[in-house]
């Protein structure tokens, strides 16, 4: 039976949701702003007294509903309102919560592995475009047993080498789940922050492969939304250019990141992606892109956003 007063407590905050096969609910996503439902939460809640939450686009996900009234920043009424549904106490949401991301315990260097697994994965990146240099350069990994066995493993790290984020990929072709990653706020996170030269060009990707392939000066963004982290990086560091590179079907988040750029006098590259990512493509290709892509002004900016 649906928890109606649960369901109408997340609609106030998030807008109409709609039933899903699994007998979730999806909402608009308020991290990704994806134009269809794509955040979906379960109303049942278990017996941990957990409602777990997922974004089919940006990866944002977790356990706790008051956690995402947190995140997005509900208004305090509307959290008392959600701990009284859920029997719970409201203390425990109003502490900082720090979560800090690390490899999984069963991440291996893959460079340094010469094993029948590890040849398996090597073959799968080069595939893929993916050089031994570039493993080095990326420190890519996999993992045999665990959560992420029998997966690529991608880390992205901050400025000061550590990690703040890692990709997942499957090497089994039948996967349900192609992608796995770690349960953290997506907000905080610079993607590849440790290898970008903040006083050149940079590129917006929307994933690890995407940015690998490009090579230089690409910023991953784990989904096609811009954290406030990274935004706030664009605007107050010394970069000028900045090229956005995200797939068609991204195509609006993409116009509305150009024009919030645009606002703080950045110049900024649209890319047209041609139905293909990076990865896809291939450096030489892509590259052609960018040496044809024209800086948007607004006039070229509204045009696009009608007439995409």
């Amino acid at each position: 039976m649906e928890n109606l007063l649960l369901l109408n407590c997340i609609e106030s905050v998030l807008g109409a949701g709609k039933k899903s096969s699994s007998g979730n609910y999806a909402f608009k996503c308020p991290f990704c702003n994806h134009h269809k439902p794509k955040l979906e939460i379960q109303l049942q809640t278990n017996t941990k007294g957990e409602n777990a939450y997922h974004c089919w686009i940006c990866g944002t996900k977790g356990l706790k509903l008051p956690n995402l009234f947190k995140r997005i920043k509900v208004p305090y009424e509307k959290s008392i309102e959600l701990h009284s549904i859920l029997g719970t106490s409201p203390k425990k949401d109003l502490e900082k919560q720090e979560h800090h991301v690390q490899l999984p315990k069963e991440f291996i260097h893959l460079i340094a592995d010469n094993s029948l697994e590890a040849r398996r994965a090597k073959v799968y990146l080069k595939k893929r475009g993916i050089t031994e240099q570039e493993i080095i350069k990326y420190n890519i990994g996999y993992a045999t047993t665990g959560q992420y066995a029998n997966r690529i493993i991608i880390p992205s790290y901050d400025s000061n080498f550590n990690v703040n984020y890692f990709v997942a990929r499957s090497l089994d072709p039948n996967s349900t789940r192609k992608y796995d990653t770690p349960q953290c706020n997506k907000n905080d996170i610079i993607g590849f922050e440790a290898l970008i030269n903040w006083s050149l060009p940079v590129i917006l990707v929307e994933g690890s492969f995407d940015a690998i392939a490009v090579r230089r000066n690409t910023i991953p963004l784990f989904g096609k939304g811009i954290s406030n982290a990274l935004m706030k990086k664009l605007v107050e560091s010394s970069v000028k250019t900045i090229y956005i590179a995200l797939d068609r079907d991204a195509q609006k988040a993409a116009l509305d990141h150009a024009q919030t750029l645009l606002d703080y006098g950045k110049e900024v590259y649209f890319v047209d992606m041609e139905d293909k990512d990076p990865s896809e493509m291939g450096f030489e290709q892509f590259t052609k892109l960018i040496h044809n892509a024209q800086p948007l002004d607004f006039m070229e900016l509204m045009h696009k956003k009608l007439f995409k």
